[in-house]
């Protein structure tokens, strides 16, 4: 089947070391006023390993005619049928695999992770029939990831997710300025100003306070 078998000459090695891609996978659902409450809204996509034992994320070794954000997209695509948008590196992780060879006689990898947002699931893809595709939420997803590394992975996911929320949820300082505006007008109507436009001292004194 092809996506299963990687050709050992085009891998990239790097210090004894199995260069590896991989993405966490994820869907935004609309919902949620707070970052902590958007985040319950955040769906993560993991597959099956292939001997059926746990949940993963997509992974798979990068090739030398590729860019590691390429290399992620294509396992994203290959294993779990999804496409997307890198949106952020992760970081990387030492781990050993059962895979050994002339290069990496250890079996020792290096994967380098991203957050990738799903735009499109496929119906069909490579290794389907290989792998099965299920979505849950973060916390879930943390209680069932197979690898201690792959949870450090979503745990800084979802630090980034947080982050990025926190930031969509702030206004922009168009939207604060005219939030104070309203609210100084309407502190100087309260105060009982026939025209609040025309008393620049009043403003001045209800920024201040």
């Amino acid at each position: 089947m092809e996506g299963i078998t990687d050709e050992p000459q085009r891998q990239r090695f790097e210090q004894g070391y199995r260069l590896v891609a991989g993405c966490i996978p994820y869907r935004l659902k609309k919902g949620g006023s707070t970052p902590h409450a958007v985040v319950d809204n955040v769906r993560i996509l993991m597959i099956s390993s292939l001997n059926g034992h746990g949940l993963v994320f997509p992974k798979g070794g990068w090739e030398f005619d590729e860019t590691v954000e390429d290399a992620a997209c294509r396992e994203a695509a290959e294993e779990a049928g999804v496409r997307g948008q890198i949106k952020e590196e992760l970081g990387h992780w030492i781990f050993a695999s059962k895979r050994h060879d002339m290069v990496c006689t250890k079996g020792n990898c290096k994967a380098y992770m991203f957050a990738l947002e799903v735009t499109q699931e496929l119906e069909t893809w490579p290794e389907q029939e290989a792998r099965r595709r299920q979505w849950f939420t973060i916390a879930t997803a943390i209680e069932k990831v197979r690898h201690a590394w792959m949870r450090e992975a979503l745990e800084k996911c979802r630090e980034y997710l947080q982050q990025q929320i926190r930031d969509q949820l702030q206004p922009t300082p168009t939207e604060r300025d005219a939030s104070n505006k309203c609210n100084i007008m309407e502190r100087l109507k309260q105060a009982g100003h026939p025209d609040p436009m025309l008393d620049l001292v009043e403003v001045v004194a209800c920024i201040v306070n």
